[in-house]
């Protein structure tokens, strides 16, 4: 590959000074570039946004970057099946279990302190403040409003994953309670305006906050007010790749029907079963969506370049500063034309920073990560890994899914993306709804997960109550509201409490 041949090995740097292979926060060491990158997934830097500080290369390269290049770079994330992980990310809302307001910087501080002391996390620090925590191949981080995020480690089975997410949450609750916050699991903030949301101490969200506003209606509310969990999973090679991408890009309207649940805000109904993703609708369409030319028939890993190299940059992060560079695109950074760092060259790590703020319903960096679900409580953090694994890392289930949406038109795709935000699993499709397609699928990931042989098949009886009887989630809540709550929101706090 291009980039391995030029500069096999390039030493990356963390803004807290320490090292990490590639992007991946917390290895010593040093990155292979342009090599199958075994494991180098489950750590992305997000749901939304970035979780944490991007890296630095202290190396600068050689000879400009190509485009084929960042080609290679995304192909180096092909590896065998016998080496696909499973990475689960899922966010969270901290509240003062006496007031219900969100918590404050202060609070989130002394958590991420608290974890820091009593289980031996190391913390990821932003100038003098604590923004996150490493531990291993596990990252804890902050989304803008101060959204708790467990970013987990690649792992092979499902029973690994739920175990990671329990043993989080047990330690977060153990931290919290103690000082009097709660963590919420939905989509959607139920109660509290943007105003009442406090801003963290993050360099590039003051940028994005910045921006938002130019390019959507809904941005601040994505940063502030969602919350989603994610699944990260392997590709063996192009072709895997984009049967994966196809497939999944197709169904995820399906999974955000199935995991819908964030049906409130500001404390009342809000007209959505999943208002997260009707915000997204609204956020930046330049970054966002379904990428239609996935299904076209030149699709690949060149592809996905082309169209990232003309998604307008956020930041070029330098001298452990984030640089405003809103508006311009990386193939201007390639061309050495951002006013912002005149004559500056982009460097891998540049690329790396880049696609994370990206925001498809399915995105391609090294690994492919799934981002079409609410965030929920504990049993459904299983429920969603199982469901992508069991579609995804079997050929038999993966090959029945192309056959299904081959023929879905981008109209028909795009229109699911729009109503399903509202009707759930009462969208209708075709001569069906979608609650039609949600049971044959759900039956797919279950013979999938079978022929794995892990005994997984179990995570999925979370959500078996959901596609059998169409009501979702956010219907469940809805539901609750307006008869045991008598019209109050404040009860959700407790029912949906980590």
């Amino acid at each position: 590959m291009a980039v391995a041949s030029r500069l096999a090995v390039v030493r990356v740097v963390q803004p807290d000074g320490g090292a990490a292979g590639g992007s991946r926060k917390g290895r010593q060491g040093f990155a292979v570039v342009g090599l199958p990158a075994a494991g180098r997934r489950g750590r992305r830097r997000g749901g939304a946004v970035a979780a944490s500080p991007p890296t630095e290369e202290a190396a600068k390269l050689t000879e400009p970057l190509t485009k084929e290049d960042l080609v290679a770079y995304l192909a180096s994330g092909c590896k065998p099946k016998e080496n696909w992980r499973i990475g689960t990310e899922h966010e969270k809302f901290g509240f003062d279990v006496e007031t219900l307001r969100p918590i404050t910087y202060d609070q989130i501080s002394a958590i991420l302190n608290g974890l820091s002391e009593r289980f031996e996390w190391d913390k990821i620090m932003e100038e003098n403040h604590v923004i996150g925590l490493k531990q291993g191949k596990q990252n804890i981080s902050l989304e803008p409003g101060g959204q708790f995020e467990l970013s987990g480690a690649p792992l092979e089975t499902l029973h690994q994953t739920c175990a990671e997410v329990n043993s989080h949450l047990y330690q977060v609750k153990a931290v919290g309670e103690e000082l009097g916050v709660g963590f919420l699991g939905m989509g959607f903030q139920p109660k509290w305006a943007l105003a009442d949301i406090p801003i963290m101490p993050k360099g590039r969200y003051e940028i994005m906050r910045n921006y938002m506003p130019k390019v959507g209606t809904l941005g601040l509310d994505m940063m502030f007010r969602t919350c989603t969990v994610q699944v990260n999973l392997d590709f063996s090679s192009e072709q895997d790749m984009i049967r994966k991408f196809r497939a999944s890009l197709a169904l995820q309207p399906i999974a955000t029907a199935i995991f819908a649940n964030s049906p409130f805000k500001e404390g009342k109904p809000n007209g959505f079963l999943s208002l997260r993703s009707h915000i997204w609708t609204d956020t930046d369409n330049n970054r966002s969506g379904m990428l239609p030319f996935v299904f076209d028939d030149s699709f690949g890993f060149e592809q996905y370049v082309d169209y990232a190299l003309d998604v307008p940059m956020y930041f070029v992060y330098r001298n452990k500063t984030y640089i405003d560079c809103t508006g311009m695109s990386f193939r201007d950074f390639m061309a050495g034309k951002l006013p912002q760092v005149p004559g500056e060259l982009p460097t891998l790590n540049d690329w790396e920073n880049h696609l994370t703020t990206i925001f498809p319903e399915v995105r391609l960096k090294r690994y492919m990560e799934m981002r079409g679900a609410d965030g929920g409580p504990w049993r459904r953090l299983c429920a969603l890994p199982a469901f992508w694994v069991g579609l995804l890392y079997d050929d038999e289930s993966l090959q029945s899914i192309i056959d299904m949406t081959a023929d879905w038109t981008k109209e028909e795709r795009e229109m699911l993306r729009r109503k399903v935000p509202v009707t759930g699993l009462k969208t209708p499709f075709r001569d069906g709804y979608v609650r039609d397609l949600a049971e044959d699928v759900l039956q797919l990931a279950k013979n999938g997960l079978e022929r794995r042989g892990y005994k997984e098949v179990g995570f999925l009886r979370e959500v078996d109550e959901v596609v059998r009887t169409g009501v979702t989630p956010a219907e469940k809540l809805l539901n609750l509201y307006e008869t045991k709550w008598q019209r109050s929101v404040d009860p959700v706090f407790e029912e949906l409490l980590y």
